[in-house]
Formats: structure tokens, C-alpha cells, sequence
């Protein structure tokens, strides 16, 4: 990895791709620390230091801080991943909308990104209307909202719904001008930039109030080995692919021959990636956000609404109870299960990779060409999605159950998920341009 990155420095091309990468998260992080307007920052700091409401620890991670700071970039992107998953399930029920996706080429893909985008600014409207209503009543006691009002609210909802608008350009300009994904590396940059409290919250442990701990020092031992080991499997489970050897019948056009090799069809384990995590995160704390919108006392009251409410929650905080932590884990492994399946075929067809092996005159080896290669293949998939769903599941619902321990686990294991995910992917892309750029400096 190291000798790619130090490689891709010595490309002019590449190395104006990721200075310009680098220059777009200087501006992200900045706009980070930026409040919207008519918040008192001094006051916002006295209200929140120490405290962590409910709903927010992962968008806050994600934020990379942002969202306690009430900043510009509060909502971060969940707005856009929120409306992706809208697209995409349209997808699925409307026919044009399916035809648009799978076979409109760069055309079609314009035209989604065009829906996605609008989609993204409503969603990020009535996000931004939601946050404001949930917090305007404590922030406004505490004196966070200077001169509260109707002109007040209007300005903090557009300077939310302006920053999350921002981030969806930093995101294309990154995509199309630097290197990776630019909507899973602001992502990324968001969660790595918690990393310093991490590294301070183990040497406090380890050199408290009263001098060294050994036990401090053990337990952050213990931290740091599993997360070697967290990383070390996912980078396995991430990388770990099914080769299904494919073979190409001999065919004579004309004077020359053709076919006659042997192939294989890479299938990865996680071919989802982290998505499913985020996906199901998303939809876990979307119910929580808007019944905080018409109550914002509701963690105090019982009933069913209050019920949901805690059930929602119960993904960033262990306050609610073990029994809503164990309902809402069961919840949130199938939703990664099901959105795992979803991701999945939904850019894995095994009837279409079946026609175009028959149509280019090949076979996998022992098995008839046709229904019985889709069979095989779906076969196939339904059992590295199941192991893939499975251990994603795994490492994203531990440290929910490991807030109960005397070990609270803030970078946890989703957030490792994304990181190790994206860092993966941008390293890949890198190497398949200066595989792309040898190329060009061979033939020319």
C-alpha cells in the first residue's frame, strides 16, 4: 500500500489528483468547525461538553464532530446516502426507473444522480427542520439560539440544508478530479478525524489522576489488539473472493480463430462492502429523528411512541435498557442481512452473467450452460452473501453489546467497517490508474 501511495507521488497526473483530493478535505474539516449562524458557539460548548444525546453518536462520528458543533456540516451526508436507498428501492418497483438504472448507460447514471440530488435536497430540508424543532426548545433555555424565532429557525435550516448541498459537490469534484469516492471519502475523513480523542482517551487511561494504572494499561493493551484483530478481519472478509473458473469453446471466424481459454469469475465475499451497515444505520435512526420532531420530550414518556423512540436509539446509546439494546441489535442484523442481499443483486445478476456466458460461447466446467449456470451461481451467492451479512452483522452489533461491560467502545466496530472499506477501495483505484498511466507511457 505504502509503495503504491509512494508511487502514485512520483505521477504528475495522479499527484495533482490527490493534492486536489487532500485541498477538498482541508475544506470539509474547515466547514466543520464553522456554526450556523445565530448559535452561540460558548454556550453550545457549556450545553454539550461531557454529553452526548441519544441519536446522534454515529452521525456525529460520521461528521467527524460537526453535528455536536451544530456546525454547517451538522447532517453530514446521510441526507444523500438516505435518498441513494429511496432511489434505489424505486428502482426495484417502477419499471422505467429500473430500465433508467440497469441498462441507461452514462446517460441514465446522470439522470439518477439528477433524482438522487433533488431527493437529497428535500430529505435534507425536512432533516434540517426536524433538528432544528428537537433541539429549539433546550438550546433556546440555555441560550445556544441567540434572538429565537421564526427568522432564526429559517436561517439555521437553510445553512444546514447549504452545507449538506456543499458536501454533495465536494463529493462530485472529488469523484470526477481526485482519487476514490468522494460521497465514502468525506465519510471516511470524518470518522478518521476521532481518532486523536481515541489515542488520548487510552493514555489517560493508562496514566490517570493518581499515576500509572497497570490495569489501564492491560485493558488498553486488550483495546488495541482487538482492534488489529477487527482490522485484520475485515481487510480478510473484504479481500476474500470465489473464483468460479469459466472456459471458452474454440470458434473459427473467417481465418482466425478465437475462444479456447480458461477464465474465472471473481466472486468477493463482501461484494456489498460496508453500504448494508450504512444503509441500516441510516434506517435505524431515521424513526428516532422524527419523533423527536413532534415531541422532544418523549424519552420521558411511556407508550408506543415512546417505545419506538427508545428502540431507535438504542444503536448509539446503552441508557434505554439491555432489553431494548438486544431488540434493536436483533433489528439491526436483519436489516444488515436483508439490505447485504439487496446491495448485492441488485449489481450481481446471475441470470445476466449466465446469458453472457452463453452468448460468448462459454461453460463452467461440469455444469450445462442456461438456467442450470444461473442456478449454480445462485447458489453460490446466496452462500458468501449469508457469511458476508453475517460477520458484517457481527462487528457492527458487538460494540452495542459491549456498552453493558466496563469498556465503552466509541470507534467501534462500524466505524472500522467504513474505514478499513473505503481505504481499501481508494487504494485499488489508485493502483488501477498507474496500472492505466504505464499503459499510456507504453504505447505512446
Amino acid at each position: 500500500m505504502f509503495k503504491t501511495i509512494k508511487n502514485a507521488f512520483k505521477t504528475p497526473e495522479i499527484r495533482k489528483r490527490l493534492i486536489y483530493t487532500l485541498l477538498l478535505i482541508v475544506i470539509f474539516r474547515l466547514g466543520c468547525f464553522i456554526s450556523v449562524p445565530g448559535v452561540d458557539t460558548i454556550a453550545l460548548e457549556n450545553l454539550t461538553t461531557g454529553s452526548q444525546t441519544s441519536i446522534t453518536g454515529l452521525i456525529d462520528i460520521i461528521s467527524g464532530g460537526a453535528f455536536s458543533r451544530f456546525s454547517i456540516f451538522a447532517m453530514t451526508i446521510t441526507p444523500y446516502i438516505t435518498a441513494s436507498i429511496v432511489i434505489q428501492l424505486l428502482g426495484m418497483v417502477i419499471p422505467s426507473l429500473e430500465r433508467l438504472i440497469k441498462e441507461g448507460g452514462e446517460e441514465g447514471k446522470r439522470v439518477i444522480n439528477k433524482y438522487t440530488k433533488m431527493l437529497t435536497l428535500v430529505l435534507a430540508l425536512v432533516e434540517a427542520i426536524g433538528i432544528y424543532m428537537s433541539y429549539s426548545s433546550a438550546y433556546t433555555e440555555a441560550g445556544v439560539f441567540i434572538n429565537p424565532g421564526f427568522g432564526t429557525g429559517a436561517l439555521i435550516v437553510l445553512s444546514l440544508v447549504t452545507g449538506t448541498a456543499l458536501l454533495m459537490w465536494l463529493g462530485d469534484q472529488i469523484t470526477n478530479k481526485g482519487i476514490g469516492n468522494g460521497i465514502s471519502i468525506i465519510i471516511f475523513v470524518g470518522i478518521v478525524s476521532s481518532l486523536p480523542s481515541v489515542v488520548t482517551t487510552i493514555y489517560y487511561l493508562i496514566f490517570t489522576s493518581t499515576g500509572f494504572s497497570t490495569k489501564g494499561l492491560l485493558l488498553s493493551l486488550g483495546i488495541i489488539i482487538g482492534a488489529i484483530l477487527l482490522v485484520t478481519g475485515v481487510v480478510f472478509v473484504q479481500e476474500a473472493e470465489r473464483r468460479v473458473p469459466v472456459q471458452y469453446a474454440k470458434k473459427v471466424v473467417g481465418r482466425k480463430m478465437y475462444g479456447g481459454q480458461n477464465t474465472h469469475i471473481p466472486l468477493k465475499l463482501a461484494m456489498a462492502g460496508v453500504m448494508p451497515v450504512i444503509f441500516a444505520s441510516s434506517f435505524m435512526t431515521f424513526p428516532a429523528m422524527i419523533i423527536s420532531m413532534f415531541n422532544s420530550n418523549i424519552a420521558a414518556e411511556t407508550g408506543f411512541w415512546a417505545f419506538m423512540y427508545k428502540l431507535s436509539i438504542a444503536t448509539s446509546t446503552s441508557s434505554v435498557g439491555l432489553g431494548y439494546t438486544i431488540a434493536n441489535a436483533i433489528i439491526y442484523l436483519l436489516l444488515i442481512m436483508a439490505f447485504t442481499y439487496f446491495y448485492t443483486y441488485a449489481t450481481f445478476n446471475p441470470a445476466e452473467v449466465s446469458n453472457n456466458i452463453k452468448k460468448n460461447g462459454g461453460f463452467i466446467p461440469g455444469i450445462r450452460a442456461g438456467k442450470p449456470t444461473t442456478d449454480y451461481l445462485s447458489s453460490i451467492m446466496s452462500k458468501l452473501i449469508l457469511f458476508g451479512g453475517l460477520f458484517l452483522s457481527l462487528i457492527a452489533i458487538l460494540p452495542m453489546l459491549m456498552r453493558f461491560t466496563n469498556l465503552d467502545v466509541t470507534f467501534g466496530g462500524t466505524s472500522i467497517l467504513i474505514v478499513v472499506g473505503v481505504a481499501l477501495e481508494t487504494v485499488q483505484q489508485l493502483e488501477s490508474r498507474l496500472v492505466m498511466r504505464h499503459y499510456k507511457g507504453f504505447l505512446e
